[in-house]
């Protein structure tokens, strides 16, 4: 692959229609953003209508010609993501992209409305249940489609806990989040895998991670708030931006060589900061067992079942 893969190489999207969850903010509005200026038509799937407006008035500002839909979309609430599916049909006739971007970090303990731990309902189980309501969508995409999950570098300390997966004893923030990072992976490889299989076998499932990243995400971190405010205007400057950090969801998504199952991350410095290049997939997401049991435990929790 090119070395540096920039949004230049981002061949033209013109009349494919892309859905980004969490479009408002962060990777997601730089995804947005930089896939707008291809031609693409870009569904802003958020949670807050008013905040994914004041979003699409920038991205016209940088975008002039920016084809964008705002749509209601909280991955928290599974009656959200159902509402959302059904307005979507209604709407359009296929997808070519769905990019799970949306998520929280390291969260003081909380719960969705179905009463799910909030960082493992946001980060997985609404996508998984997302994907699977879009699956009969995207596989009408004229030249194929692909699901993109983003992950991160926290994935590399994730342990399924799945005798407590809500984490209703000793909640760790931390801990929790890389759970949820590390479902994403075991997600998508489960993923492709099944849909090779199936007759949605033209559509195609990539994970990335964006290394490390200056975005809104540090806002809801768990931490004593003098350590707080000493910490984040030190580390977070020698992050990358948004922009940059996208770079390899937007790979995932466009670039032709981007492999089924692949994992795209930064390419320097232990992936934290660089251009995308394949990622290396932690042990832990390799295992069939866990890639398996998750998606068991995924369908019963959502009540979404699909390629099982």
């Amino acid at each position: 692959m090119k070395n540096r893969w920039t949004t230049n190489d981002i061949p033209d999207q013109s009349g494919k229609i892309i859905v980004i969850t969490g479009a408002n903010s962060g990777l997601g509005f730089s995804s947005t953003k930089a896939l707008a200026a291809k031609g693409a038509k870009v569904v802003l799937a958020v949670r807050n209508l008013q905040k994914g407006q004041a979003a699409m008035d920038e991205v016209k500002q940088a975008v002039p010609e920016a084809d964008l839909v705002l749509m209601k979309c909280d991955v928290s609430d599974l009656e959200s993501v159902k509402q959302f599916v059904e307005a979507f049909r209604g709407a359009f006739t296929h997808a070519d992209i769905l990019m799970n971007n949306a998520g929280i970090m390291a969260t003081p303990p909380m719960t969705s409305p179905q009463g799910f731990e909030a960082q493992f309902a946001t980060n997985h189980l609404g996508h998984f249940a997302l994907t699977g309501l879009m699956l009969g969508t995207l596989a009408q995409a004229p030249n194929g489609a692909r699901v993109v999950n983003v992950s991160s570098l926290a994935a590399r300390q994730g342990q399924m806990q799945f005798d407590d997966i809500n984490w209703r004893n000793n909640y760790h923030p931390f801990k929790v989040y890389s759970q949820s990072k590390l479902a994403n992976q075991l997600f998508t490889y489960a993923l492709q895998k099944r849909l090779e299989r199936s007759p949605y076998n033209n559509i195609t499932a990539h994970v990335a991670h964006p290394g490390g990243s200056n975005t809104n995400l540090v806002d809801a971190i768990q931490l004593p708030k003098l350590l707080k405010r000493i910490l984040i205007p030190v580390v977070m400057p020698m992050a990358m931006s948004a922009d940059q950090g996208a770079l390899p969801q937007l790979y995932a998504a466009t670039a032709p060589q981007a492999e089924p199952g692949g994992y795209y991350g930064p390419h320097a410095i232990n992936e934290v900061r660089g251009y995308p290049k394949p990622a290396k997939v932690p042990a832990q997401a390799k295992s069939l067992e866990a890639q398996n049991r998750l998606w068991e435990m995924s369908e019963e929790m959502t009540g979404v079942n699909y390629l099982s």
